[in-house]
């Protein structure tokens, strides 16, 4: 997910997005663990779609407060 895509976004669609790759980088780092991924740069991707995604969260409270 690119930056541009995050900043369209509202904050509770940001929470679900944010929900949901947590989700799906816990469980292909389980997978991982076991056995190989396919890809396992999409590892790395999701981690930095997740600190994305809390970067832009926390911006957003720091400009309303």
């Amino acid at each position: 997910m690119k930056q541009t895509e995050i900043n369209e976004l509202s904050v509770e669609e940001l929470n679900e997005k944010l929900t949901a790759i947590q989700k799906s980088y816990e469980s292909a780092r389980a997978t991982h663990a076991l056995s190989p991924l396919e890809n396992p740069i999409s590892l790395r991707e999701q981690r930095r779609t997740i600190a994305r995604i809390k970067t832009a969260l926390t911006k957003r409270n720091l400009e309303q407060a």
